[in-house]
């Protein structure tokens, strides 16, 4: 049993063939696919699609590239969309330094807002975190500090791409590691500097429909797909298949609060 944490599977890459790829994710050993959120309207269409396929779960959240376009009303929305008992958590939310530098105080306000709210809900965040780490830490230890329950804001660093260093600020703060498809790029180095990271933190995920991982990619990602990081988890740290399974699949549903 697997469970892929990170697809965008309601987005219009999978329009065509979407029950097609959830029967080849089954076919793989895959239980529960999650689908974070990059705006208002993605929450919608995820609660659509969670409602006709019971593995699917639904986040609300605003994807830091999206901040820049979006309005208070918008957040208003998401915080109002995340009290609905069938979003299972905050995000995706962070910060994003690669593409554009001229928001970066709206990020951050966003980003505190989503941490505020994952908090008053007791629900987990999503982050993501591209060229922005420190800062992303640096405003999670302060949420965490000031808040009257530090205890309700935990969750994952998507797509983690390790770091001594880096991996023990996120161990502190209580959060668990995504890990997918880079893990499995010949060159990323993201094996190698993930292996500190203590299993009980790892969960597995796709990023569908990118970062699809060897031998695929340049294709379509999908949640099949999560085996693979699996099955290069398995060989790196010399672990049966099965028991990276089992122990990311409890990590997951643990976080997540999944039956």
């Amino acid at each position: 049993m697997l469970i892929d944490t990170h697809a965008h599977i309601f987005l219009e890459q999978f329009e065509s063939d979407l029950e097609e790829v959830l029967m080849r994710a089954n076919g793989a050993g895959v239980s529960h696919i999650l689908l974070p959120a990059i705006d208002v309207a993605s929450v919608h269409r995820a609660l659509e699609l969670a409602d006709r396929f019971p593995q699917l779960h639904a986040m609300a959240g605003i994807h830091p590239s999206s901040v820049k376009e979006a309005t208070d009303e918008d957040f208003d929305a998401i915080a109002e969309l995340a009290r609905d008992e069938r979003i299972i958590a905050i995000g995706e939310t962070g910060l994003d330094y690669y593409w554009d530098r001229s928001f970066d105080v709206k990020q951050h306000d966003f980003l505190r807002r989503h941490i505020r709210l994952a908090a008053e809900l007791d629900k987990p965040l999503v982050f993501h975190d591209r060229e922005s780490t420190w800062d992303l830490i640096t405003i999670l230890r302060e949420e965490k500090d000031a808040s009257a329950t530090p205890e309700a804001i935990r969750g994952v660093f998507h797509c983690f791409g390790g770091g001594d260093d880096v991996t023990q600020a996120v161990l502190d703060l209580g959060f668990h590691m995504g890990i997918g498809g880079t893990y499995t790029f010949k060159n990323s180095g993201v094996a190698q500097a993930t292996a500190s990271v203590p299993m009980e933190r790892i969960i597995l995920e796709t990023d569908s429909p990118y970062l699809t991982p060897t031998p695929h990619r340049g294709t379509r990602n999908e949640p099949a797909y999560v085996r693979l990081v699996a099955e290069k988890m398995a060989a790196v740290r010399e672990m049966p298949l099965e028991e990276v399974a089992a122990i990311t699949t409890s990590n997951a549903k643990a976080l997540f609060r999944l039956s």
